[in-house]
């Protein structure tokens, strides 16, 4: 059974969300049974894309929505979520 589950994150380092995170979140999402997309603000892209990602332009304090569907929904939101909340992202 399919669910979708959608829930906002702050990006909490100093740096944003720039490329190597990016590359990481794009990679982590890639891992799940599960379409996720993010937003900023209304345009929805595809989480397994770094230039989509970056064209967010998600620099620290901005808030990303996540919305994921599919079989393991919760548990890609939960492990991206966190990615988005930890204070350092990879350099």
């Amino acid at each position: 059974m399919s669910e979708t589950v959608e829930k906002a994150f702050v990006v909490a380092s100093e740096l944003g969300l720039h490329a190597r995170p990016a590359g990481e979140f794009a990679n982590l999402a890639g891992r799940f049974d599960a379409e996720v997309e993010v937003s900023r603000g209304g345009e929805w892209v595809s989480s397994r894309s770094v230039l989509s990602l970056l064209s967010l332009a998600a620099s620290q304090g901005t808030s990303l929505q996540l919305r994921a569907e599919g079989p393991d929904a919760a548990a890609a939101i939960e492990a991206l979520g966190t990615l988005i909340e930890r204070p350092e992202l990879p350099a």
